[in-house]
Protein backbone atom coordinates (compact mmCIF):
# COMPACT_ATOMS: atom_id res chain seq x y z
CA UNK A 1 0.00 0.00 0.00
CA UNK A 2 1.09 3.54 -0.82
CA UNK A 3 2.22 6.05 1.79
CA UNK A 4 -0.89 8.15 2.17
CA UNK A 5 -3.14 6.10 -0.02
CA UNK A 6 -6.41 6.05 1.74
CA UNK A 7 -7.33 2.82 0.01
CA UNK A 8 -5.71 -0.06 -1.00
CA UNK A 9 -4.36 0.06 -4.75
CA UNK A 10 -2.30 -1.68 -6.84
CA UNK A 11 -0.36 -0.25 -10.53
CA UNK A 12 2.59 -0.45 -12.03
CA UNK A 13 5.24 1.50 -11.55
CA UNK A 14 6.83 3.91 -14.61
CA UNK A 15 10.51 2.35 -14.45
CA UNK A 16 11.22 3.24 -18.31
CA UNK A 17 10.05 6.80 -17.66
CA UNK A 18 12.39 6.91 -14.09
CA UNK A 19 15.65 5.24 -15.98
CA UNK A 20 15.03 8.06 -18.47
CA UNK A 21 14.93 10.45 -15.62
CA UNK A 22 17.74 9.14 -13.88
CA UNK A 23 19.81 9.11 -17.28
CA UNK A 24 19.05 12.35 -18.62
CA UNK A 25 19.93 13.95 -15.00
CA UNK A 26 23.13 11.94 -15.33
CA UNK A 27 24.42 13.34 -18.45
CA UNK A 28 23.52 16.47 -17.78
CA UNK A 29 24.26 17.21 -14.53
CA UNK A 30 27.41 19.06 -13.76
CA UNK A 31 28.93 15.87 -12.22
CA UNK A 32 29.02 13.74 -15.40
CA UNK A 33 31.92 15.69 -16.53
CA UNK A 34 35.42 16.08 -14.05
CA UNK A 35 34.99 17.60 -10.64
CA UNK A 36 37.41 20.05 -12.03
CA UNK A 37 35.94 20.84 -14.98
CA UNK A 38 32.25 21.31 -13.51
CA UNK A 39 33.51 23.74 -10.78
CA UNK A 40 35.31 25.88 -13.12
CA UNK A 41 32.27 25.96 -15.55
CA UNK A 42 29.96 28.84 -16.00
CA UNK A 43 26.95 26.67 -15.82
CA UNK A 44 28.26 25.00 -12.94
CA UNK A 45 28.42 28.89 -10.90
CA UNK A 46 25.22 29.63 -12.04
CA UNK A 47 23.54 26.46 -11.34
CA UNK A 48 25.38 27.26 -7.95
CA UNK A 49 23.60 30.87 -7.60
CA UNK A 50 20.08 29.01 -7.46
CA UNK A 51 18.39 27.40 -4.61
CA UNK A 52 18.26 23.39 -4.64
CA UNK A 53 14.91 21.71 -4.56
CA UNK A 54 16.16 18.46 -4.83
CA UNK A 55 14.48 15.96 -2.04
CA UNK A 56 11.32 14.82 -0.67
CA UNK A 57 8.59 16.71 -0.03
CA UNK A 58 5.18 15.98 1.29
CA UNK A 59 1.91 18.05 1.00
CA UNK A 60 1.99 21.01 4.07
CA UNK A 61 -1.23 22.75 4.19
CA UNK A 62 -0.41 24.61 7.26
CA UNK A 63 1.85 26.92 5.17
CA UNK A 64 0.33 30.16 4.59
CA UNK A 65 -0.25 31.40 1.26
CA UNK A 66 2.93 33.62 0.28
CA UNK A 67 2.21 37.38 -0.45
CA UNK A 68 5.34 37.57 -2.69
CA UNK A 69 4.02 34.28 -5.35
CA UNK A 70 0.82 35.60 -4.98
CA UNK A 71 2.03 38.92 -6.12
CA UNK A 72 2.90 38.05 -9.68
CA UNK A 73 -0.29 36.32 -10.49
CA UNK A 74 -2.35 38.04 -13.50
CA UNK A 75 -4.78 40.21 -12.81
CA UNK A 76 -8.51 38.51 -12.48
CA UNK A 77 -6.76 35.54 -11.30
CA UNK A 78 -9.39 33.48 -8.50
CA UNK A 79 -7.63 31.68 -5.99
CA UNK A 80 -8.94 28.13 -5.53
CA UNK A 81 -9.34 26.89 -2.01
CA UNK A 82 -9.11 23.21 -2.72
CA UNK A 83 -5.81 22.35 -2.25
CA UNK A 84 -5.27 18.91 -0.92
CA UNK A 85 -7.82 16.58 0.01
CA UNK A 86 -10.93 18.48 -0.12
CA UNK A 87 -12.61 18.94 -3.06
CA UNK A 88 -15.75 21.47 -3.98
CA UNK A 89 -19.30 19.73 -4.41
CA UNK A 90 -21.16 19.47 -7.65
CA UNK A 91 -21.74 23.24 -8.68
CA UNK A 92 -19.19 24.91 -6.99
CA UNK A 93 -15.79 26.05 -8.98
CA UNK A 94 -14.42 28.07 -6.50
CA UNK A 95 -14.63 31.44 -8.43
CA UNK A 96 -14.01 30.27 -12.28
CA UNK A 97 -16.32 31.64 -14.25
CA UNK A 98 -17.75 28.73 -16.75
CA UNK A 99 -18.38 28.92 -20.79
CA UNK A 100 -22.10 27.55 -20.93
CA UNK A 101 -20.89 24.37 -22.86
CA UNK A 102 -18.97 23.48 -19.93
CA UNK A 103 -21.08 24.24 -17.22
CA UNK A 104 -24.08 22.43 -19.36
CA UNK A 105 -20.88 19.40 -19.22
CA UNK A 106 -19.97 19.84 -15.65
CA UNK A 107 -24.02 20.03 -14.35
CA UNK A 108 -24.60 16.57 -15.71
CA UNK A 109 -21.13 15.23 -14.32
CA UNK A 110 -21.59 11.59 -13.48
CA UNK A 111 -19.85 10.46 -10.12
CA UNK A 112 -19.96 7.04 -10.90
CA UNK A 113 -18.67 7.09 -14.16
CA UNK A 114 -15.24 8.50 -12.39
CA UNK A 115 -15.29 5.47 -10.42
CA UNK A 116 -15.71 3.19 -13.07
CA UNK A 117 -12.96 0.37 -13.69
CA UNK A 118 -12.55 1.93 -17.24
CA UNK A 119 -11.71 5.46 -15.46
CA UNK A 120 -10.49 4.53 -11.59
CA UNK A 121 -6.90 4.28 -12.65
CA UNK A 122 -6.90 6.85 -15.08
CA UNK A 123 -4.42 9.47 -13.76
CA UNK A 124 -5.52 13.56 -14.06
CA UNK A 125 -3.49 16.34 -15.54
CA UNK A 126 -0.93 18.47 -13.33
CA UNK A 127 -3.45 20.91 -12.99
CA UNK A 128 -5.11 18.90 -10.54
CA UNK A 129 -2.14 16.37 -9.82
CA UNK A 130 0.00 18.61 -8.61
CA UNK A 131 -1.99 19.72 -5.68
CA UNK A 132 -3.67 16.40 -4.40
CA UNK A 133 -2.43 15.14 -1.20
CA UNK A 134 0.25 12.85 -2.12
CA UNK A 135 4.28 13.79 -1.44
CA UNK A 136 6.54 14.23 -4.82
CA UNK A 137 10.28 13.60 -4.80
CA UNK A 138 12.41 16.22 -7.14
CA UNK A 139 16.16 15.72 -8.98
CA UNK A 140 17.43 18.76 -10.24
CA UNK A 141 19.86 19.03 -12.61
CA UNK A 142 21.34 21.71 -14.63
CA UNK A 143 19.39 21.28 -17.91
CA UNK A 144 16.71 19.11 -16.48
CA UNK A 145 14.58 19.50 -13.33
CA UNK A 146 12.66 16.00 -12.67
CA UNK A 147 9.35 15.38 -10.61
CA UNK A 148 8.42 12.43 -9.59
CA UNK A 149 4.49 12.08 -8.34
CA UNK A 150 3.52 9.62 -6.01
CA UNK A 151 -0.12 10.18 -7.39
CA UNK A 152 -0.37 8.01 -10.09
CA UNK A 153 3.22 8.07 -10.22
CA UNK A 154 3.50 10.39 -12.54
CA UNK A 155 6.67 12.13 -13.84
CA UNK A 156 7.60 15.59 -14.83
CA UNK A 157 10.20 16.17 -17.03
CA UNK A 158 11.22 20.26 -17.07
CA UNK A 159 13.67 21.55 -19.93
CA UNK A 160 15.54 24.06 -18.53
CA UNK A 161 18.02 24.43 -21.75
CA UNK A 162 15.14 26.67 -23.81
CA UNK A 163 14.12 24.39 -26.10
CA UNK A 164 10.29 23.91 -27.74
CA UNK A 165 8.45 21.04 -28.15
CA UNK A 166 8.79 20.11 -32.02
CA UNK A 167 5.59 20.05 -34.27
CA UNK A 168 4.69 16.17 -33.36
CA UNK A 169 5.03 16.59 -29.40
CA UNK A 170 2.43 14.61 -28.00
CA UNK A 171 -0.12 15.30 -25.69
CA UNK A 172 -0.07 13.55 -21.87
CA UNK A 173 -1.25 14.55 -18.77
CA UNK A 174 2.39 15.99 -17.55
CA UNK A 175 2.00 18.24 -20.64
CA UNK A 176 5.22 19.57 -22.46
CA UNK A 177 7.12 22.06 -19.68
CA UNK A 178 10.35 24.22 -19.90
CA UNK A 179 11.70 26.48 -16.98
CA UNK A 180 13.61 29.64 -16.05
CA UNK A 181 15.07 31.24 -12.78
CA UNK A 182 13.72 34.89 -11.67
CA UNK A 183 16.25 35.24 -9.12
CA UNK A 184 15.57 32.39 -6.74
CA UNK A 185 12.12 31.62 -8.07
CA UNK A 186 11.67 29.03 -11.00
CA UNK A 187 9.29 29.71 -13.28
CA UNK A 188 7.98 26.69 -15.03
CA UNK A 189 5.81 26.57 -18.10
CA UNK A 190 3.28 23.95 -19.40
CA UNK A 191 1.28 23.30 -22.71
CA UNK A 192 0.68 19.90 -24.54
CA UNK A 193 -1.46 18.91 -21.84
CA UNK A 194 -4.70 16.11 -22.40
CA UNK A 195 -8.16 16.69 -21.70
CA UNK A 196 -8.64 16.71 -17.50
CA UNK A 197 -9.98 17.52 -14.99
CA UNK A 198 -9.36 20.79 -13.23
CA UNK A 199 -12.16 20.52 -9.95
CA UNK A 200 -12.82 16.62 -9.78
CA UNK A 201 -16.67 17.36 -10.30
CA UNK A 202 -16.85 17.93 -13.58
CA UNK A 203 -14.95 20.64 -14.76
CA UNK A 204 -12.72 19.75 -17.03
CA UNK A 205 -10.09 21.80 -18.96
CA UNK A 206 -9.02 20.72 -23.23
CA UNK A 207 -5.75 20.45 -24.53
CA UNK A 208 -5.51 24.01 -25.23
CA UNK A 209 -4.70 24.39 -21.27
CA UNK A 210 -1.75 26.20 -20.32
CA UNK A 211 0.11 26.69 -16.90
CA UNK A 212 2.34 28.69 -15.34
CA UNK A 213 3.81 27.37 -11.87
CA UNK A 214 6.48 29.74 -9.34
CA UNK A 215 8.38 27.81 -7.28
CA UNK A 216 10.37 28.83 -4.26
CA UNK A 217 11.95 27.80 -1.09
CA UNK A 218 10.50 29.71 2.54
CA UNK A 219 13.20 31.65 4.13
CA UNK A 220 14.30 28.38 6.28
CA UNK A 221 14.96 26.55 3.64
CA UNK A 222 12.02 23.82 5.24
CA UNK A 223 9.15 24.48 2.81
CA UNK A 224 8.95 24.83 -0.69
CA UNK A 225 5.87 27.18 -2.07
CA UNK A 226 5.01 27.21 -5.37
CA UNK A 227 1.61 28.69 -7.34
CA UNK A 228 -0.15 27.06 -10.07
CA UNK A 229 -1.71 29.58 -12.37
CA UNK A 230 -4.08 27.84 -15.22
CA UNK A 231 -6.28 28.95 -17.88
CA UNK A 232 -7.92 27.62 -20.75
CA UNK A 233 -10.68 30.14 -22.85
CA UNK A 234 -12.31 27.11 -24.60
CA UNK A 235 -13.56 26.31 -20.78
CA UNK A 236 -13.29 29.31 -19.17
CA UNK A 237 -13.53 33.40 -18.89
CA UNK A 238 -10.96 33.86 -16.24
CA UNK A 239 -8.41 32.00 -14.87
CA UNK A 240 -7.11 29.88 -11.81
CA UNK A 241 -4.47 29.57 -9.42
CA UNK A 242 -3.81 27.03 -6.15
CA UNK A 243 -1.32 27.73 -3.83
CA UNK A 244 0.73 24.87 -2.94
CA UNK A 245 3.02 24.24 -0.60
CA UNK A 246 5.26 20.96 1.09
CA UNK A 247 7.33 20.45 3.62
CA UNK A 248 11.17 18.83 3.19
CA UNK A 249 11.47 15.34 4.98
CA UNK A 250 15.36 14.20 4.57
CA UNK A 251 15.55 10.14 3.67
CA UNK A 252 12.21 9.67 2.58
CA UNK A 253 10.87 9.05 -0.75
CA UNK A 254 8.41 8.60 -2.81
CA UNK A 255 6.76 5.12 -3.08
CA UNK A 256 4.56 3.35 -6.07
CA UNK A 257 1.19 4.82 -6.18
CA UNK A 258 -0.07 1.17 -7.32
CA UNK A 259 -3.76 1.48 -8.72
CA UNK A 260 -5.82 -1.35 -9.14
CA UNK A 261 -8.86 -0.70 -11.51
CA UNK A 262 -10.74 -3.68 -9.19
CA UNK A 263 -10.64 -0.36 -6.69
CA UNK A 264 -13.95 0.95 -8.53
CA UNK A 265 -15.54 -2.17 -6.94
CA UNK A 266 -15.35 -0.79 -2.86
CA UNK A 267 -17.71 2.06 -4.54
CA UNK A 268 -20.66 -0.32 -5.95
Amino acid sequence: MSRNTPTSVTTTVLLPALALAGALLTACSPQASSPAAAASSPAAATAAAHPDFSGYWNLDMKVPVDPELMSKVAPGTVLLTDTGPAEFPRGEYGGLKLKPAALEKARKWDPKEQLSIHNVCRAPSIIYAMQGPFPIEIFQGERFIIMKLEYYDMVRIIFMDGRKADANYPHSMEGFSTGHWEGSTLVVNTDHLEAATITNNGLDHTQDARVIERFKLSADGRSLLATQEFEDPAVLDNRGVRFIAWTRQPGQHVYPYDCDPSFAGNYK
